[in-house]
């Protein structure tokens, strides 16, 4: 796991965190990775698995016609890319 160090936080910041930390009964700590994993990765967020997933119930394909789009799909490997 990474660590960082954030300096230049406003003493009013820090004592705001410092005091939500507290009502949650975390230290400041745990409290700075609640925030920035919130802030990164929400809750409401969509997961690309999940929605595909959920594409694939919706359209119901049968079993032939999967294999119709197994026979046609490319599977030559992609080309690494160059950015040259």
């Amino acid at each position: 796991m990474r660590s960082m160090t954030v300096r230049n936080v406003p003493d009013e910041v820090h004592r705001a965190i410092r005091v939500r930390a507290a009502q949650h009964g975390r230290s400041v700590e745990a409290e700075m990775r609640h925030i920035l994993e919130s802030a990164v990765r929400p809750e409401g967020r969509i997961k690309l698995g999940s929605l595909l997933a959920e594409i694939g119930s919706k359209i119901r394909l049968t079993d032939e016609e999967l294999a119709i789009l197994e026979s046609v799909r490319d599977k030559t490997p992609a080309r690494a890319a160059c950015f040259e």
